[in-house]
């Protein structure tokens, strides 16, 4: 008897933050998705704490960052090494701070966002093995959990994100490479309580070469304070399938820190090894890879997770669009965009983590002599904060187009609401010069309020088309690449 056939218009595999903002805007969009999520919960315990400045202005386009600030603290400033620290005060955003709140807040925020979009979510599910040509995807798929029918079955779409992480099934079934290597191992992850931590998220190394200590407070309104501490030790090299015992966290808290941080309890560790690695190529046919599926990196910076999500957002739009007529060359802008982002990351996180564990000592004492000068220098300390922040990226733009054309367009002023506020609506937003009457078209329209030109901006929030009247056809003729047949 042969195995009945599930339908969707995307399937998306893995249910983190990555697949539930695919989701999530597929489903905003009309698209019927369905979402397999091998694990049946939530992870309570993933790694990620830091969601950047970009990242809440996607979240914010979604109407999640003000409940997300809610449930966590800010940051202005992440302190390094040696008196460095990077400024976030001065991003040219809304947030001009890191927001620090446990990952599982953001998961549980975009997994209710794709549900009330009407994604089918599937947990416990455990794709097993993939098909595809040139119409579609299909998957075979079984139930994890033993108590329950274990029959396979199938699902079958036009399109698949593979979102399922850094041991991706979807990869290993496709045999796509992950090209790279581990960079650094035994590192630990733990919640502690601590009754003498620093005032901040604060980075510290020890007085030798061999140990570092990183620690991001979640605030829980006591006079004691949760954080998240990373500890690494040189010494004390262990398989991740090591348990963490209680006072090594203790040790090299107090050994990086240089003093007793008063650790009164530890709710929760992990021990794991970090790697550099990335595909070649995000599209594979009829399947797309996103976040940690299709690269990896050190943790130094927090740009996992932020990034993942911004993969997603600049994804889902475009497989609605080729869904609706688009040209399926839509689809391979997504590569072209991403792909360099990701390459970025894994440099940018890369330098930070090579920098932390240095070990010649000259090379420990030039470091600590030029990161704080660097780093007080305004101009550079504003770029490498707006980098890490991912406010200041940007996608190649043509030849002959203007050079706004693929920065973003969220800090625009505009009369009425903010652009994430009119984004909440799915769809390219055309904003008109001021003083301009509307439009004749369906898009949503904002006027803005300074003298800059009209915008034409995509569902992502970055430019398409900048010219000097929103009448001009040029912005119809870049609407139409997007979202016609050609």
């Amino acid at each position: 008897m042969d195995t009945p056939v599930n339908s969707a218009d995307v399937i998306v595999v893995g249910g983190g933050p990555t697949g539930m903002t695919a989701a999530g805007d597929l489903a905003r969009a009309g698209r019927s998705v369905t979402v397999l999520e091998r694990w049946p919960q939530i992870n309570p315990a993933s790694r990620a704490f830091a969601t950047m400045a970009r990242t809440l202005e996607v979240l914010d386009a979604r109407g999640l960052a003000e409940d997300l600030l809610a449930q966590g603290s800010t940051t202005p400033a992440v302190n390094l090494f040696a008196g460095a620290k990077v400024d976030l005060t001065h991003l040219p955003s809304r947030y001009r701070c890191g927001l620090i709140t446990p990952q599982i807040n953001v998961d549980r925020a975009l997994a209710r966002y794709a549900e009330a979009q009407g994604a089918d979510i599937r947990r416990g599910v455990e794709v097993v093995g993939l098909v595809q040509n040139r119409d579609g995807v299909t998957v075979t798929t079984q139930h994890r959990d033993a108590s329950v029918d274990t029959e396979t079955t199938r699902w079958r779409a036009p399109y698949l994100v593979a979102a399922d992480g850094a041991h991706s099934t979807i990869r290993t079934l496709l045999g796509v490479e992950f090209a790279g290597k581990s960079v650094l191992s035994s590192v630990v992850l733990a919640d502690v309580l601590l009754t003498n931590g620093p005032a901040g998220v604060a980075l510290t190394l020890g007085d030798t070469r061999d140990c570092f200590g990183f620690l991001v407070p979640y605030g829980d309104g006591s006079g004691s304070r949760w954080y998240r501490s990373m500890t690494w030790d040189r010494r004390n090299q262990l398989p991740d399938s090591e348990p963490v015992d209680e006072r090594e966290v203790e040790d090299v808290l107090t050994r990086a820190m240089g003093r007793d941080v008063g650790v009164a309890e530890i709710s929760w560790r992990s021990r794991f090894h970090c790697d550099e690695r990335q595909i070649h190529e995000y599209r594979s046919g009829r399947v797309f890879f996103a976040g940690d599926a299709a690269h990896v990196h050190s943790p130094m910076g927090g740009q996992g997770m932020n990034t993942g999500i911004q993969d997603a957002a600049n994804l889902a739009w475009k497989l609605d669009a080729v869904l609706g007529g688009a040209n399926d060359a839509v689809l391979d802008t997504y590569h072209a965009e991403r792909h360099p982002i990701g390459r970025r990351v894994l440099r940018q996180s890369g330098a930070m983590m090579r920098a932390v564990t240095v070990k010649p000592r000259v090379a420990r004492w030039m470091r600590d002599r030029i990161a704080p000068k660097v780093l007080g220098f305004g101009p550079i300390s504003d770029a490498i904060a707006g980098s890490f922040a991912g406010v200041t990226l940007r996608y190649p733009s043509g030849r002959g187009q203007s050079p706004l054309v693929g920065t973003r367009a969220t800090e625009t002023p505009l009369r009425g609401d903010r652009l994430t506020v009119l984004q909440r609506t799915p769809g390219f937003v055309l904003i008109r010069e001021r003083g301009t009457a509307p439009v004749a078209t369906n898009l949503i329209q904002a006027e803005r309020t300074d003298t800059g030109p009209a915008l034409l901006v995509r569902p992502d929030g970055y430019i398409a088309w900048a010219g000097r009247t929103a009448a001009d056809h040029g912005w119809r003729d870049t609407l139409a690449f997007w979202t016609q047949k050609s």
